[in-house]
C-alpha cells in the first residue's frame, strides 16, 4: 500500500476538482452544495445585482464556496468566465435552454476552452422537448410525471412534498451523480461532455417501481388505496392525544407483531395482515388506540422495540435528537444548524460545512488568481465588469 492510499484526508474525497458555479435558484446551487460538502473548491458566479437574505447565513445553498459577482452581460465578464473555466473541471448552470449559449457560455465556447470539462445543465423539463421553454417549480414536475397525484389521503387533494422530490431529489442530487459520473469519465477518456439533468427525468427515474406496478395492474391509482400511500394500517401516520402525531412503517411480519403487540392487540382476533379488505377496520382500531396516549407516551411504548415506530418531529425537534447528536448531523455554522456532508466515507472524511461568503467576497482574490493586477481589478469595478 502506497503512502497516497494511507492517507487521511480532511478535506473530502473531490478535493482538487474545481466547479464554477452560475448562480441561479434551487437545485442547481443543491447539486453545488453537495459538491462542496465533499470537498470540491466551487466558486460561485453572482450576478452584480444579486440580492442575498437578510440573515445570509441561512443561505444554506450558497455554503463552502467563493463568490465572484459578475455582469455576465458584459464581454470582459463573459472572459473572466471562460479564462476560470481554462482551469476548471466542472462548469454547472440552471438558465432556460439557450441562455448561456446567448451569453457566450454555452457548451461549444466552453468546451473549446477546456476540452475536459463537464458542463452540467440544470432544467425542469430538460434541453429539449414541448416545454423546454416553460416556466415551472417542483410541484409542476410532480405533476405532469405522476408523484404529485400519488401523494395524499384518499378522499382529499395532492399534497405537495415540500419541494424535496423534483428540485433536490430528482433534480440537485441526479445532477451532482451526472456530473461525478461525467468526471470519472473524463479522467480516462481526456474528454469531456454535457450532463442534462432535467427534473422530470430525475422523478420519472425515482417513480419507476411505481409505473411498473401500475402497469401490471398492482398499484390502484387513487390516493390512500396502497401499500405505502397510506391504506394500510401498518404504514402510516396517526395522531396522539396531544394533537402530535406517530410514523408506523411495521410492513414486514415481525415487525407489524410488535406492533400489535406495543398496541395491546391480538393478532388472532384480526384480518391477516395482508387482507386489504380488512384494513379498514384495522386502521380504524389502531387510530383509536394511539389516540389514547401522548406521543411521547408512545415513544416510552415502544423504545427498544422493532416494530418500526417513531415520534414524528418537527424541524426544531430534529435537529437536537440523540441519534443528531452522536452522528452530529447539525454542526453549528455561523450559529445556524447546518446539516453535515453527505454521505460519509472512511478515508477521505470532509470537512465540517462551509460558511456562506457574502456575494462577491472573493471577487478581487479569484480575479488576482487569473494574473490581473490591483489596476485591473479595480478597473474591472469602476466599468461595472465586476463588483
Amino acid at each position: 500500500m502506497s503512502a497516497n492510499e494511507n492517507r487521511t484526508s480532511l478535506a473530502g474525497p473531490l478535493d482538487g476538482v474545481r466547479v464554477i458555479e452560475l448562480a441561479g435558484q434551487g437545485p442547481g446551487p443543491y447539486a453545488c452544495m453537495l459538491l462542496a460538502g465533499l470537498g470540491a473548491d466551487v466558486i460561485r458566479v453572482d450576478r452584480l445585482s444579486a440580492a442575498r437574505p437578510t440573515h445570509p447565513e441561512t443561505d444554506i445553498h450558497a455554503r463552502g464556496r467563493r463568490s465572484i459577482a459578475l455582469d455576465l452581460k458584459q464581454p470582459r465578464a463573459v472572459e473572466i468566465v471562460l479564462d476560470l473555466i481554462e482551469g476548471a473541471d466542472v462548469l454547472i448552470e440552471g438558465y432556460r435552454p439557450g441562455v448561456t449559449e446567448r451569453l457566450g457560455l454555452g457548451p461549444a465556447e466552453c468546451l473549446r476552452r477546456n476540452p475536459r470539462l463537464v458542463y452540467g445543465r440544470m432544467t425542469g423539463w430538460g434541453q429539449d422537448g414541448p416545454l423546454a421553454q416553460a416556466a415551472g417549480h417542483d410541484i409542476n414536475y410532480l405533476a405532469l410525471t405522476g408523484a404529485l397525484h400519488a401523494v395524499g389521503e384518499q378522499d382529499g387533494s395532492p399534497v405537495p412534498p415540500l419541494n424535496l422530490v423534483a428540485d433536490y431529489g430528482g433534480g440537485g442530487a441526479m445532477l451532482a451523480l451526472g456530473v461525478l459520473a461525467a468526471l470519472l469519465d473524463a479522467s480516462s477518456s481526456g474528454q469531456g461532455q454535457v450532463v442534462d439533468a432535467a427534473m422530470v427525468d430525475g422523478v420519472a427515474t425515482m417513480m419507476a417501481p411505481f409505473y411498473a406496478l401500475a402497469a401490471r395492474g398492482a398499484w390502484v391509482d387513487e390516493r390512500g388505496s396502497n401499500i405505502l400511500d397510506g391504506a394500510a394500517p401498518f404504514y402510516g401516520v396517526y395522531r396522539t392525544s396531544d394533537d402530535r402525531f406517530v410514523a408506523v412503517g411495521a410492513i414486514e411480519p415481525q415487525f407489524y407483531a410488535r406492533l400489535l403487540a406495543g398496541l395491546g392487540l391480538d393478532p388472532a382476533e384480526l384480518p391477516p395482515q395482508l387482507d386489504r379488505a380488512g384494513w379498514p377496520a384495522v386502521k380504524a382500531r389502531v387510530a383509536e388506540i394511539f389516540a389514547t396516549r401522548s406521543r411521547d407516551e408512545w415513544t416510552a411504548v415502544f423504545d427498544g422495540e422493532d416494530a418500526c415506530v417513531t415520534p414524528v418531529l418537527s424541524l426544531r425537534e430534529a435537529v437536537a435528537t440523540p441519534l443528531a447528536r452522536a452522528r452530529g448531523m447539525f454542526p453549528l455554522v455561523d450559529g445556524v444548524p447546518s446539516a453535515a456532508p453527505a454521505p460519509r466515507f472512511s478515508r477521505c472524511a470532509p470537512a465540517a460545512p462551509g460558511r456562506v461568503e457574502a456575494s462577491g467576497a472573493s471577487t478581487d482574490a479569484v480575479l488576482r488568481s487569473l494574473g490581473l493586477e490591483e489596476s485591473d481589478v479595480a478597473k474591472l469595478r469602476e466599468t461595472g465588469v465586476a463588483g
